[in-house]
Parts: structure tokens; C-alpha cells; sequence
């Protein structure tokens, strides 16, 4: 288990289409909002774990073209993620349902998370050891608790680095470096994926 915490937590230092997202969030919108986005994101990675324990990612990286459209959305909504970031900030009046759906939606278009429950997660399940259904969804719990940490530091780190930004004036500039900073992430996700 310890392997998996250290293995899970590598990951999700890596940087990510969620990590940058929730820190462009955080700074624009607020820590209140950022951290419903956080549970829209541990909601989607929960779904993905638990579609991928049932053997639908295995169907999905099977498909090329099902895998080739998820993966056009996840590039066209970070690049909406990014327009929105971009325009002016709407505040607290935004209410949480379309960050929590934006979280969701970020993990379930994203082939990263879908692709560490098939390549890395049955690295970790043995057979011998018991159900290898109930093995899977003790380390998707697991991994859900650990990517939220770290997104749940993010969003304090850059809620905390908000308010330095807000009393100077610059918040539209470092907003509009991070959705700039978005389109980059998406590219890349283009790219790489």
C-alpha cells in the first residue's frame, strides 16, 4: 500500500490539466468555488476508477476512435476552461454548480486518469490476495483521497497567493497568464495523448 500512496502521489504532482485549472480557478474565482471544483474533480476520478474496475476503460483503449473523440473534448473543454478563466472573474455570485460540473468533466474527458487506472493501478491488484473488483475499488479510494489532497493544496497555495494579488491590482494579469498557461496545458494534452 505504501508503494501505491508514493506512486499515487508522484502522479498527481506531476502537472496536469487539474492542476493547473484549480490554481487559475482559485486565483480568479475564490477558494470557495475552487474547492467545490475540487469535489467535482474527486467525483470524476472516483467514476473513472470505478468504469475502469469493470473493464470499460480496457473497452475505451481498445477503440481508437472512442478514445480519439474523448480525448478531442477533454482538448476543447480546456480550451473553454481556458476562455472562462480569461473573462473577467464573476465571483461568488457564480454559485458552485458549474465548477463542480467543470471538475467533473475535466476527469472524465481526461485520458491521463483514465489510463493510470488501466496501465498503473493492476500493477497493485494480486489475484491471490483476494476479489480483484474489491482490491481495484480500495485503491481508486485510495488514489481519489490522495489526488484530492494535493489538488486541495493547490487551491489553498493559490487562494492564499490571491489575496497578495487582489490587494495589488494584478489579478487580471496573472489571470489571463494562467489561461494562457491552459491552452499550453491543452496543447500539450493534444500533443502527448
Amino acid at each position: 500500500m505504501l508503494s501505491f500512496l508514493l506512486t499515487s502521489l508522484l502522479i498527481e504532482l506531476t502537472p496536469g490539466p487539474n492542476m493547473a485549472w484549480l490554481a487559475a480557478l482559485a486565483l480568479s474565482k475564490g477558494r470557495r468555488l475552487a474547492l467545490i471544483a475540487v469535489a467535482g474533480v474527486a467525483t470524476g476520478l472516483a467514476v473513472l476508477g470505478l468504469l475502469a474496475a469493470v473493464g470499460l476503460g480496457a473497452m475505451v483503449a481498445a477503440t481508437p476512435w472512442l478514445y480519439q473523440t474523448i480525448r478531442g473534448f477533454g482538448f476543447l473543454y480546456l480550451l473553454w476552461l481556458a476562455w472562462d478563466t480569461w473573462r473577467p472573474a464573476g465571483g461568488e455570485e457564480e454559485g458552485g454548480f458549474g465548477s463542480f460540473r467543470d471538475g467533473l468533466m475535466t476527469n472524465m474527458l481526461n485520458p491521463k486518469a483514465g489510463l493510470f487506472y488501466m496501465a498503473v493501478l493492476p500493477a497493485f491488484v494480486d489475484p491471490a490476495k483476494g476479489s480483484v473488483l474489491q482490491q481495484t475499488i480500495v485503491l481508486v479510494a485510495v488514489y481519489v483521497a490522495v489526488a484530492t489532497a494535493v489538488h486541495a493544496a493547490i487551491v489553498a497555495f493559490a487562494s492564499a497567493a490571491r489575496a497578495a494579488l487582489v490587494s495589488d491590482g494584478r489579478i487580471t494579469l496573472v489571470r489571463r497568464g494562467l489561461a494562457l498557461g491552459l491552452v499550453a496545458v491543452a496543447l500539450w494534452f493534444l500533443w502527448k495523448t
